[in-house]
């Protein structure tokens, strides 16, 4: 599978992002359900699929998995994402620590403000934003941003010069997203203007979507400023399915350059 620069991070991603977090938070998803041996086999089966950017949160209870996976690949082949609820600088340094510990690994690939809402995130979570960019100086943080879940929150985060990454909800129908698909879209743009890197979540609409994966990938595929977009998946068969699906678009992207 295709590997592209995650925006500015220094770091190259699958298009295809492995999922850990469906239905998830409160420290369960429909991944970690599978239990950690189980996630973790789909993990490395993903892998070896070439799918190597998963994305993970404390919230989904997904760091054992991820670590019972990274036992056997190459870690400096797999980018990991996380996400935190702390606000405080205190929350986030004790946090980060954990996560570090949980993951099993000294350097966090992406760790991101979790489910932020509104404009006004730079201002509540200040001091979780200042432990992170001193874990960045130390170099145990690579890339930093947020997972939006409202417009404003997009929109500040395009003017934020501290914003690496940003995780979006967006798909073709408009579905679960922080506002219509025009102005979803919009923002998207601005965030692009701005050198973030940008992956998409809900890209088939919690399910409501799976009827036309191809339509779906396809749609997410075509919006420029999108460099991959995560997927949660619970069965073999529905890895292997929709990583054919993005080779298969990766392809017929290459015959027509």
């Amino acid at each position: 599978m295709e590997r592209v620069a995650f925006g500015n991070t220094g770091l190259d991603v699958s298009r295809l992002c492995a999922g850990t977090g469906t239905h998830g938070w409160a420290g369960r998803s429909d991944q970690t359900a599978l239990g950690i041996e189980g996630l973790a086999r789909l993990l490395r089966r993903a892998f070896d699929a070439g799918v190597t950017f998963w994305d993970a949160a404390d919230q989904y209870g997904s760091h054992p998995h991820v670590a019972r996976a990274l036992e056997s690949v190459p870690r400096d082949e797999v980018v990991i994402s996380t996400k935190t609820v702390a606000r405080t600088q205190t929350e986030a340094t004790r946090a980060l620590t954990r996560f570090r510990r949980e993951l099993g690994t000294e350097v966090l690939d992406i760790v991101l403000l979790h489910c932020m809402s509104n404009e006004g995130w730079p201002t509540s979570h200040a001091g979780a934003m200042e432990a992170l960019t001193r874990a960045k100086e130390r170099g145990e943080v690579r890339a930093v941003g947020i997972s939006s879940h409202g417009l404003g929150a997009l929109h500040a985060a395009a003017k934020s010069e501290w914003v690496d990454v940003v995780l979006v909800r967006l798909n073709h129908a408009g579905v679960n997203m922080d506002g219509s698909l025009e102005d979803v879209l919009e923002a998207v743009r601005r965030l692009g203007e701005a050198d973030k890197a940008i992956y998409a979540m809900k890209v088939l609409g919690c399910g409501a979507l799976r009827g036309d994966r191809r339509e779906a990938f396809e749609f997410i595929n075509d919006v420029n400023d999108v460099h991959a977009f995560t997927v949660g998946m619970t069965s073999e068969a529905e890895l292997d399915e929709n990583v054919r699906l993005v080779d298969e678009i990766e392809q017929r992207i290459r015959r027509s350059a």
